[in-house]
């Protein structure tokens, strides 16, 4: 019910943002009166005016008070609606409150029906906040599904260019931008109105009215069993079939369930293509067009009853929420990437603050180094002016002066462990400032992986565009290669056919050559009767009868039985058997 309010509210924020304000910059109450009772109407949802009065009294301030719109619309119509109401009407009202007042007035390759459609997609893609607006994310999604329904190919260099100058200014666009963008026809250049009215037709039914597969097909009766076209609609838990595509005259539907099934049946009552919806109590025989509308049909509905079974939505609506995913998945990334980035840029600077309190040390150290420097050589120079005045005089006490020496010496030797010290704190300076180095290449190294994080995006974007590609063109490729067994199947079917016819022929010619084999041996008998009977008359009658003997081989065989009444191998057969004969009986 989440899902359908929010759904709801993206039209109605369309109707309520387009009133009229008064003087005050208020909606007036009369009007926010009509709005409701017009979604009342819509929406099937009981009108209680004495409700609406109580709610809006006159010493109330007005929708921006406690007592405002969106309080009344949730607890008074919202949450009563059942959704046993028609989308596409609500849509159209509420598109008729805004349609008029934000609509470009320059003229547009599209219709307002066109229009209209565009307004309604925009709030099934758009992002669930407000001022409504689509990203380019499902701007680019929008245009690849039109530019695939008018069957051109996708630019994606100038979505590219287009993309970029977008970024640069904004986050997306809003609905009246985008029925702009595509009644421009930047992304549709060739198409003429009626092929861009077609496309946009597509995706409405498609995204819209959760339409999976439509077209027309023959559907058995169950009382009188005659076959009737029919037009048939397929939704995610319904088949709907019409008169006709206009939807104005519903024959019936048959309800899809986790326990419905589909088979394909064989051709029979002169019906090809068939298969059969099985439902829990009842079954449903249809006839496909052809073998390829059969196979599209069996494969969308098993597609249909899995997702049922699965408790999945609709292919559109998954892909539309893992879309809203994978950016919520991308913008934490980017987040944590900046959290990153500011962590490391406080350390940094945190950093600097010590190495700027050492410096100060190290600049102290050395003001003070430089002081004491100072006055050991003013004291060296009063020492030995000193010395030169009272060597004379002091001779007696040199053994008290080296004492003092010495003790000068020590002391010299303390100033050179300080001086040590302090070339100490320099190296520390150094390795310091080394370390700052360090941090602003570490500051680098983060902005390089923030880069490659987007460019790594962008290639997973691209590789998800080819693998959609690829599973379509391996989709396309099956069915082809599906429908070139069939049609292998189908001649081999035919020869094999008329191979049998010729076999049969064959047979009986065989059966009517042996019947004329058996007819020829009973003559030739006959004949080699008579020629032994002539023997005699040829012994006394030499000369004036001579027998019939076999001719010459060559290619035109002539015997007494007529031309090429025998084969070669027979003739000389018989032959031999006529001289054997003729010499036993001589």
């Amino acid at each position: 019910m989440g899902g359908l309010k929010e759904e709801l509210l993206k039209s109605i924020w369309h109707a309520f943002t387009a009133l009229d304000l008064d003087r005050s910059g208020k909606v007036s109450k009369s009007q926010l009166k009509v709005l409701s009772h017009n979604l009342c109407t819509v929406l099937n949802v009981p009108h209680d005016p004495v409700a609406l009065e109580e709610h809006f009294r006159d010493d109330d301030e007005g929708p921006v008070s406690n007592q405002g719109y969106m309080p009344y619309l949730n607890k008074f119509i919202l949450e009563k609606v059942q959704g046993n109401f028609d989308k596409v009407e609500f849509n159209r009202m509420c598109w008729t409150l805004c349609a008029k007042k934000n609509l470009s007035k320059s003229p547009l390759l599209i219709s307002d029906e066109d229009a209209f459609k565009v307004w309604v997609i925009f709030n099934f893609l758009s992002e669930d906040k407000y001022p409504l607006i689509i990203v380019p994310e499902e701007i680019e999604y929008l245009l690849k599904k039109l530019t695939e329904a008018m069957g051109a190919g996708w630019q994606q260099e100038q979505f590219d260019h287009y993309k970029i100058a977008l970024n640069t200014s904004r986050e997306g666009l809003s609905v009246w931008e985008l029925i702009d963008l595509i009644g421009s026809g930047q992304f549709s250049k060739g198409m003429d109105r009626q092929t861009v009215s077609m496309a946009i037709n597509e995706v409405f039914n498609e995204l819209i009215l959760d339409v999976l597969k439509q077209g027309y097909m023959l559907k058995k009766g169950h009382k009188r069993k005659n076959w009737t076209e029919r037009w048939f609609v397929l939704k995610p838990n319904i088949i709907s079939y019409y008169v006709s595509e206009d939807l104005k005259d519903k024959k019936g539907d048959i309800i899809l369930d986790a326990n419905c099934c589909v088979e394909a049946l064989p051709d029979k009552d002169g019906k090809k293509c068939l298969f059969l919806i099985k439902c829990l109590d009842k079954s449903f025989e249809i006839s496909a067009s052809d073998k390829k509308k059969k196979q599209e049909w069996i494969q969308a509905i098993q597609t249909t009853v899995s997702l049922l079974r699965a408790g999945s939505p609709p292919p559109h609506k998954e892909a539309r929420q893992k879309r809203k995913e994978l950016r919520q998945k991308l913008l934490a990334e980017q987040e944590e990437v900046e959290r990153q980035m500011k962590e490391l840029q406080t350390a940094n600077e945190n950093k600097q603050k010590e190495l700027e309190t050492v410096r100060k040390q190290l600049e102290a150290a050395a003001a003070r180094a430089a002081e004491e420097e100072k006055k050991r050589l003013q004291t060296q120079v009063e020492l030995q002016d000193r010395f030169s005045l009272e060597l004379e005089r002091e001779k007696m006490v040199r053994q008290k002066m080296e004492e003092q020496v010495a003790q000068k010496s020590s002391e010299l030797e303390q100033y050179l462990q300080r001086v040590r010290e302090l070339e100490e704190m320099y190296k520390q300076l150094q390795e310091a400032l080394e370390d700052e180095k360090q941090a602003r290449q570490d500051e680098e190294t983060v902005r390089k992986l923030q880069a490659r994080l987007l460019e790594e995006e962008s290639a997973k974007r691209a590789e998800l565009e080819k693998w959609h590609l690829q599973q379509q063109q391996t989709i396309q490729m099956t069915e082809a290669e599906k429908q070139e067994l069939e049609n292998q199947r189908m001649i081999k079917e035919r020869a094999l056919q008329v191979a049998m016819q010729q076999l049969e022929q064959l047979e009986l010619e065989r059966k009517e050559a042996l019947e004329q084999y058996e007819e020829v041996k009973k003559k030739l008998e006959t004949a080699a009767n008579n020629t032994k009977s002539w023997k005699d008359k040829v012994a006394h009658h030499e000369g004036l009868i001579r027998l019939i003997e076999p001719g010459s081989k060559n290619p035109h065989l002539i015997t007494n039985w007529g031309p090429a009444a025998f084969t070669e191998a027979e003739l000389e057969q018989r032959q031999k058997s006529w001289k054997g004969k003729k010499a036993t009986s001589e």
